[in-house]
Protein backbone atom coordinates (compact mmCIF):
# COMPACT_ATOMS: atom_id res chain seq x y z
CA UNK A 1 0.00 0.00 0.00
CA UNK A 2 1.59 3.67 -0.65
CA UNK A 3 0.96 6.85 0.91
CA UNK A 4 -0.91 9.15 -0.62
CA UNK A 5 0.01 11.83 1.63
CA UNK A 6 -3.91 12.44 2.74
CA UNK A 7 -4.15 9.50 5.48
CA UNK A 8 -3.18 11.66 9.36
CA UNK A 9 -2.57 8.89 12.07
CA UNK A 10 -2.67 9.85 15.56
CA UNK A 11 -1.04 8.31 18.31
CA UNK A 12 -1.83 9.62 21.94
CA UNK A 13 0.86 8.80 24.73
CA UNK A 14 -1.55 10.34 27.91
CA UNK A 15 -1.25 10.79 31.10
CA UNK A 16 2.74 10.58 32.02
CA UNK A 17 2.73 11.54 35.98
CA UNK A 18 6.31 12.67 36.63
CA UNK A 19 8.08 14.66 39.66
CA UNK A 20 10.26 17.36 38.10
CA UNK A 21 11.96 20.49 39.26
CA UNK A 22 11.10 23.13 36.77
CA UNK A 23 9.79 27.16 38.02
CA UNK A 24 11.20 30.39 38.20
CA UNK A 25 11.52 30.67 41.75
CA UNK A 26 14.52 28.92 43.82
CA UNK A 27 12.48 26.99 45.95
CA UNK A 28 10.70 25.01 43.04
CA UNK A 29 14.35 23.76 42.13
CA UNK A 30 15.15 21.97 45.34
CA UNK A 31 10.94 20.81 46.31
CA UNK A 32 10.10 20.10 42.90
CA UNK A 33 6.35 19.60 41.85
CA UNK A 34 4.04 16.73 40.13
CA UNK A 35 3.72 16.80 36.66
CA UNK A 36 1.35 15.66 34.04
CA UNK A 37 2.50 15.42 30.11
CA UNK A 38 0.26 14.59 27.31
CA UNK A 39 1.55 13.63 23.94
CA UNK A 40 -0.38 13.68 20.15
CA UNK A 41 2.07 12.71 17.13
CA UNK A 42 0.31 12.68 13.74
CA UNK A 43 2.55 10.62 10.60
CA UNK A 44 0.85 8.03 8.31
CA UNK A 45 0.32 4.16 9.89
CA UNK A 46 0.55 2.28 6.32
CA UNK A 47 3.49 0.81 6.46
CA UNK A 48 3.29 -0.31 9.74
CA UNK A 49 -0.24 -1.70 8.73
CA UNK A 50 1.55 -3.69 5.74
CA UNK A 51 3.98 -4.82 7.92
CA UNK A 52 3.01 -5.01 11.27
CA UNK A 53 6.45 -4.09 12.30
CA UNK A 54 7.02 -1.73 15.31
CA UNK A 55 10.11 -0.04 12.76
CA UNK A 56 7.61 0.92 10.43
CA UNK A 57 5.41 3.03 13.02
CA UNK A 58 5.93 5.85 16.08
CA UNK A 59 7.03 4.04 19.23
CA UNK A 60 4.77 5.26 21.79
CA UNK A 61 7.89 3.55 24.09
CA UNK A 62 10.20 6.21 22.61
CA UNK A 63 7.90 8.76 23.34
CA UNK A 64 7.57 8.25 26.74
CA UNK A 65 11.72 7.78 27.40
CA UNK A 66 12.04 11.39 25.42
CA UNK A 67 9.50 12.86 27.88
CA UNK A 68 11.15 11.35 30.82
CA UNK A 69 14.36 12.25 30.07
CA UNK A 70 13.53 15.78 29.08
CA UNK A 71 11.48 16.63 32.34
CA UNK A 72 14.60 15.27 34.06
CA UNK A 73 16.38 18.71 32.58
CA UNK A 74 15.73 21.60 34.73
CA UNK A 75 14.29 24.57 33.48
CA UNK A 76 12.56 27.84 34.50
CA UNK A 77 9.67 28.13 32.13
CA UNK A 78 8.03 25.26 31.15
CA UNK A 79 7.56 26.26 27.55
CA UNK A 80 11.15 25.18 26.93
CA UNK A 81 10.51 22.15 28.20
CA UNK A 82 7.69 21.49 25.88
CA UNK A 83 9.66 22.52 23.04
CA UNK A 84 12.47 20.39 23.79
CA UNK A 85 10.03 17.45 24.12
CA UNK A 86 8.65 18.50 20.21
CA UNK A 87 12.35 18.78 18.83
CA UNK A 88 13.58 15.34 19.92
CA UNK A 89 10.16 13.80 18.79
CA UNK A 90 11.08 15.17 15.43
CA UNK A 91 14.66 14.49 15.57
CA UNK A 92 14.31 10.88 16.77
CA UNK A 93 11.38 9.55 15.04
CA UNK A 94 11.39 10.49 11.22
CA UNK A 95 7.49 9.82 10.65
CA UNK A 96 5.98 11.69 13.42
CA UNK A 97 5.18 14.67 10.65
CA UNK A 98 2.68 17.06 13.69
CA UNK A 99 3.40 16.69 17.31
CA UNK A 100 1.68 18.28 20.63
CA UNK A 101 2.84 18.52 23.54
CA UNK A 102 1.30 19.79 27.01
CA UNK A 103 2.98 19.83 30.27
CA UNK A 104 0.73 20.62 33.19
CA UNK A 105 2.59 21.75 36.57
CA UNK A 106 0.04 19.99 39.11
CA UNK A 107 -1.09 22.34 42.29
CA UNK A 108 1.28 25.14 41.02
CA UNK A 109 2.72 27.25 44.22
CA UNK A 110 1.02 30.48 42.65
CA UNK A 111 -0.91 32.20 45.78
CA UNK A 112 -4.24 30.30 45.09
CA UNK A 113 -6.64 27.35 44.50
CA UNK A 114 -5.34 26.20 41.47
CA UNK A 115 -5.80 22.80 40.16
CA UNK A 116 -2.78 22.99 37.28
CA UNK A 117 -1.04 25.13 34.89
CA UNK A 118 -0.50 23.74 31.50
CA UNK A 119 1.47 24.55 28.84
CA UNK A 120 1.05 23.17 24.95
CA UNK A 121 2.80 23.48 21.97
CA UNK A 122 1.46 21.74 18.37
CA UNK A 123 3.92 22.04 15.91
CA UNK A 124 4.62 20.42 12.54
CA UNK A 125 7.79 18.94 11.50
CA UNK A 126 8.53 21.72 9.06
CA UNK A 127 8.76 24.42 11.82
CA UNK A 128 12.07 23.00 13.15
CA UNK A 129 13.68 22.12 9.19
CA UNK A 130 13.01 25.77 8.94
CA UNK A 131 14.83 26.94 11.93
CA UNK A 132 18.10 25.22 10.44
CA UNK A 133 17.71 23.14 13.86
CA UNK A 134 17.23 19.65 12.07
Amino acid sequence: MQSTGIVMDKIYVEGIKLYAFHGCMEEESKIGSDYEVNVTVWGNFDASIESDHLSDTIDYVHINQVVKEEMALRNKLLEVVVDRICFRLFKESPTVKKASVSVSKLAPPINGDVKRVTVQRKVKRSYYSSLGNQ
